[in-house]
């Protein structure tokens, strides 16, 4: 009885609190307020409201008329986020520290994964002026810690301005020397918002919707992993017997900028944005996919994790190694509108808002030292060029050139230590990757439409303030002679090839109407059992449409017994004039691979051992089942001697673990394959791709 009476206390002290900053807040944001046809808060004219900030032994509190932050002390979880005084835009019915964090999935060599919420032991305010408050959450490891907390030092940050809907947020991860080693798998910041109030949730321009909720999937079926339910007791009638699962709303890096929540039937809508301005952070690429927001109204904020790539792009740090690194700032992003009927404009603000976030990246007002300044970073500029095969040089346009961390060529897919720059050739192949954070980098890039990697031969050694002319570069894709033939396009996705018709009964409304993301339909691998239940495809070249009879990705035919078992994809072409004593060259191209092993047999399809063999099972990154359409690029290049050609077909076959339905199923998604004469037919060549 005493500790309920404590505790009522604590709180009716701590509502207190809140209420007499709140009215503060309202009476300066009062003085600045003006009549809005469309209430976004970007749009106030006149003087902006003082940052105030209040703290006690166990909150802090920070507003500044328009947005208020409720904090614990010192742990540094969001308690509470406030719109103008309205209600808590936060899951009250949430604990205190499950409603918004920063937590890191970690593990020591051998030894469980460990989920943890990090917990600051230490808050000092870094800046608070009348036009910003900085503030910071430190924890700090020591060795009474091993095995129970990440061995990091985390210092998690807040930062609120004058005039701004919103605020920022990042952390500097430390690693000083004599700390003991770990694997880091992913690192995020969570926001779990009141699921009473948003239901609709926003994506992209096409990628919008009203959500199910929690509870529909608490009472739904599972279906054949944990995320993936059939909502078969929504409460809403118009979701019921659709398909829900997260990862349904994944995105590329390089599109991953700016997503939310909208509150749709409040009388004054109100919307809630994690814009991320940059890349540079992220783990992967700028094509790695990665998690969005997703049921139970939330949002994330991906900075590195595992998914769409495997164990391959954990953070593994040695015992003694010394690191640091800062994720962020993300802007998180509050609007509304006046009436229910314009809530669909707070999507089109919110981008204009991210416009904004990067024309001002990289911000000059963070107040971490670790936090590089626009004056003090640095630029690589030049123009790509291609040259395949005996053809001339040509614009690599539209390519992805980027800086990483010095790797071999491609290692950039799975890297996650440090920082990655990337951008987008001009259609002359010209590029300019600005705002370069100083270090030794490598350069890397590819070019959609031709196969490979390409890696510059030296490091590239970034100065604070220097700009870099690499001048004109020539990529050289693999290739030992002109292309027989070739099915699909070598561009890192399985896209182009036959995408099947989604199950009625196992259907995601949302992608009804968007053939551009029809992949992402539940259970689509299990089409090509329905397709081949008991014959394997057959490709035949100049005969077949890959965009119809290339099934999207090799998986293992279904059994009744609920077995699965390997499958064995033929090719079938004609060859005139075979080069006696000459090499020809199969490429392989794979958008994905996922405990497989590929094996290559020429005319014998049970020839033992196989002509090519991968022998040990490749990939990890489980793309097929996330619903996505690529994980990691994987080329294998298998010379083939002229004697194996003296039949016109080709057998392909990939081998895949077996058993009941795993969370990890053998995949490979193939970006496209490809048959290439000897290099001295160069003057036959016809198809340069």
């Amino acid at each position: 009885m005493m500790m309920k009476t404590h505790t009522r206390k604590r709180v009716l002290l701590q509502w207190w609190f809140r209420m007499a900053l709140l009215l503060s807040l309202i009476f300066f944001g009062s003085c600045s307020r003006t009549s809005e046809t469309l209430s976004f808060r970007r749009s106030l004219k006149t003087t902006p409201a003082p940052v105030k900030l209040n703290k006690n032994e166990h909150q802090v509190l920070i507003g500044n008329g328009i947005v208020s932050l409720n904090l614990s002390n010192p742990g540094g979880y969001i308690i509470g986020l406030y719109n103008e005084g309205t209600q808590n835009i936060l899951s009250q019915k949430n604990e205190e520290f499950d409603r918004g964090y920063l937590d890191v999935v970690w593990n020591e060599d051998g030894k469980p994964g460990i989920f943890e919420r990090i917990k600051g032991t230490n808050f000092s305010v870094i800046e608070a002026s009348d036009t910003m408050v900085e503030v910071s959450f430190l924890k700090t490891w020591d060795a009474s810690m091993q095995g129970s907390s990440v061995p990091i030092n985390i210092d998690l940050r807040y930062i609120l301005r004058s005039g701004d809907s919103g605020f920022y947020s990042y952390a500097i991860f430390t690693r000083p020397p004599g700390l003991p080693a770990v694997t880091v798998y992913q690192i995020r910041i969570v926001y779990k918002l009141d699921e009473d109030r948003f239901h609709y949730m926003a994506i992209s321009d096409t990628r919008q919707r009203k959500m199910p909720t929690a509870e529909d999937r608490r009472t739904g079926k599972v279906l054949a992993y944990p995320e993936a339910v059939l909502l078969t007791h929504a409460t809403d009638p118009q979701i019921r017997g659709e398909v829900d699962d997260k990862y349904q709303y994944s995105t590329e890096n390089k599109d991953n900028s700016v997503h939310g929540w909208i509150a749709e039937d409040d009388s004054a809508p109100v919307g809630f944005w994690v814009i991320t301005p940059t890349n540079e952070f992220r783990n992967g690429g700028p094509v790695k996919q990665e998690l969005t927001s997703h049921v139970g109204s939330t949002s994330l904020s991906m900075f590195t994790s595992t998914h769409y790539a495997g164990k391959e792009a954990v953070i593994a740090f040695d015992e003694g190694e010394t690191y640091k690194k800062v994720f962020g700032p993300i802007f998180v992003y509050l609007n509304s509108a006046p009436t229910k009927t314009q809530f669909k404009s707070l999507w089109s603000d919110a981008v204009t808002q991210l416009s904004n976030e990067e024309k001002k990246w990289p911000y000059d007002f963070i107040g971490s030292k670790d936090f590089i300044p626009p004056s003090q970073r640095g630029k690589v500029s030049g123009k790509l060029q291609v040259k395949d095969g005996g053809g001339t040089a040509q614009p690599a346009k539209s390519s992805y050139v980027g800086l990483a961390l010095p790797g071999d060529a491609g290692s950039w897919q799975i890297e996650s230590k440090g920082y990655q720059f990337w951008t987008q050739t001009d259609n002359d192949g010209s590029f300019s990757i600005t705002n370069i954070v100083p270090g030794i980098y490598t350069l890397y890039a590819w070019v959609p439409g031709f196969i490979g990697n390409y890696k510059y031969e030296d490091n590239v050694d970034i100065k604070p303030g220097g700009d870099i002319n690499l001048g004109s570069l020539v990529y050289n894709p693999p290739r030992n002679g002109p292309t027989l033939w070739e099915i699909g396009i070598p561009d890192r996705s399985a896209a182009e090839f036959h995408v099947p018709d989604l199950y009625p009964e196992l259907v995601n409304k949302l992608y009804l109407k968007d053939s551009k993301n029809g992949f992402r339909q539940y259970g689509l691998w299990r089409r090509y059992t329905d397709l081949y239940p008991t014959e394997d495809l057959i490709f035949t070249v100049d005969v077949s449409d890959y965009h119809k009879d290339w099934f999207y990705a090799q998986v293992t035919r279904s059994t009744n017994t609920s077995k699965f078992i390997p499958t064995t994809w033929q090719i079938q072409f004609q060859l005139e004039n075979i080069i006696k004593g000459a090499n020809y060259t199969l490429q392989l191209a794979l958008a994905s691979a996922t405990n497989s092993r590929l094996e290559v047999r020429f005319n014998k399809p049970n020839s033992n051992p196989p002509y090519f063999t991968t022998e040990k099972l490749i990939g990890n990154d489980n793309a097929i089942a996330r619903h996505g359409i690529h994980g990691l690029y994987e080329l294998y290049s298998v010379g083939v001697d002229s004697n194996q050609l003296h039949v016109p077909w080709l057998w392909s076959l990939c081998c895949w673990k077996t058993g009941p339905f795993p969370r990890k199923v053998g995949f490979a998604g193939y970006a496209a394959l490809s048959l290439s004469l000897p290099m001295s037919q160069t003057h036959s060549l016809s198809h340069s791709r």
